[in-house]
């Protein structure tokens, strides 16, 4: 029979689960406290969290045997919430500046996620700059509209000025 403690700390994990738009396994084990502060501040800047369990709780959380390969070791699970690319850019950032931690699979839209998917999905670009490209796309025809008509008129005015410029 599970502890009251186990079976609530596997209703927090399952409750962040339900909010997050990614998840990714990662072995931290050989990374100080100051790395792993500093990465949870990261996460935290990119709408993230990683929150640390044991192995079996994580495994029950997430529904028997989807990662059970991955969950061995030191393990902590990393949450994206607002985004689910940003949490994994900020990971793979100081993955890249430590070199400290392992990271093992991920999990999103019900699919079980490699190291080379989640290291594809980490250089997308994020969804507001995503927002920012759409908005300068649909802007760009308006401003091409814009200059070709107004180039029109300047022409104009420029071979009207030639030709009073020739009758002095």
């Amino acid at each position: 029979m599970p502890s009251k403690s186990n079976i609530e700390e596997i209703k927090i994990i399952q409750e962040k689960i339900d909010r997050a738009k990614s998840l990714v396994i990662v072995d931290y084990s050989g990374t100080s406290v100051n790395d792993l502060t500093a990465l949870r501040d990261a996460l935290r800047e990119a709408g993230g969290e990683m929150f640390v369990s044991k192995n079996t709780l994580i495994d029950i959380a997430l529904g028997k045997g989807k990662l059970t390969e991955s969950l061995s070791g030191m393990n902590a699970l990393v949450f994206s919430y607002n985004d689910a690319v940003a949490g994994l850019k900020a990971l793979f950032d100081f993955h890249k500046k430590s070199e400290k931690l392992s990271i093992k699979q991920g999990y999103m839209d019900e699919k079980v996620l490699s190291i080379a998917e989640i290291e594809t999905l980490s250089k997308l670009p994020s969804k507001n700059e995503l927002v920012v490209m759409l908005i300068q796309r649909l802007k760009g025809p308006g401003q091409g509209l814009v200059n070709t008509l107004s180039a029109k008129s300047k022409d104009l005015v420029y071979v009207l000025k030639a030709i009073a410029d020739k009758k002095n």
